[in-house]
């Protein structure tokens, strides 16, 4: 059976939750979920999205068979109130950023209206829609890094596992917007105060650690690995100073300068 639950990303951090442990133990409250079921995650607002494709592991677990997510609820009341009831182990199959997935575009293939509680996919359509959109179609101009790969391969690092890695750039991305915003880092520049509705939510992300030097156990860490820059600056950033490409505070320092 295929459902679609909701998550409130504002209460807890489900991208790092999937991202440490590959699984979350969901209170099921009374709906009848099933080992092998398939659960459809999607994300209120600020998000408005299906997000994440899980598999139900276990079903039926008291609060002292779970694993104790305390540091990724936001508020404390919060996660004492989730340990009431029963729970099921959502083991994570693949998580996304998708403008298909958005609300809106559910809407028009049958979804009736935003996820409150779970819902059993009945309609075709909208299950055919959900699986064959359910990938991660990153945009280029986002993660221009990414041309690297295309023909490479890095010590410690297949192709492959690059490509699986970025299979996931635009939740990376997603995240780090939301942490750092949409301002450039180095200029400060915002497209959508700059150009209107044109420029809403347009941004570069740059990795601050390079591409070429990730090896196989590399995970992305939004807070502290991407940062947002505008294209100039992100190209800026890739050209050489001295044999070596600029750190962020360097480049901003140049701009700095030549603003005096």
């Amino acid at each position: 059976m295929n459902w679609i639950i909701s998550a409130n990303s504002r209460m807890y951090d489900h991208s790092s939750s999937f991202e440490h442990y590959g699984s979350i133990d969901w209170r099921q409250g009374n709906t009848k979920f099933e080992v092998g079921d398939v659960i459809y995650i999607y994300c209120t607002k600020p998000l408005m999205m299906i997000q994440y494709k899980c598999v139900v592991e276990k079903v039926g677990l008291d609060s002292d068979q779970i694993r104790d997510d305390k540091e990724y609820w936001f508020d404390e009341e919060e996660y004492f109130k989730s340990l009431n009831g029963k729970f099921m182990t959502l083991r994570l199959i693949d998580q996304v950023s998708n403008v298909k997935m958005k609300l809106e575009k559910l809407k028009e293939k049958g979804l009736k209206a935003a996820p409150q509680g779970p819902i059993k996919i009945k309609d075709e359509t909208l299950l055919a829609y959900i699986e064959t959109h359910f990938s991660d179609n990153y945009q280029i101009d986002f993660f221009p890094d990414i041309l690297l790969e295309d023909k490479t391969e890095y010590e410690g690092a297949t192709k492959s596992v690059i490509v699986n890695k970025y299979e996931r750039s635009s939740k990376a991305r997603e995240n780090a917007v939301r942490f750092h915003g949409l301002n450039c880092t180095v200029c400060g520049l915002n497209f959508e105060e700059m150009y209107g509705e044109i420029g809403e939510g347009f941004i570069h992300i740059h990795h601050l650690v390079p591409i070429h030097k990730v090896g196989k156990d590399y995970k992305i860490n939004y807070k502290s690995d991407l940062v947002p820059v505008c294209p100039n600056c992100h190209c800026m950033l890739h050209r050489k100073l001295n044999g070596e490409e600029p750190s962020v505070n360097e480049l901003k320092e140049i701009i700095n300068n030549r603003r005096r």
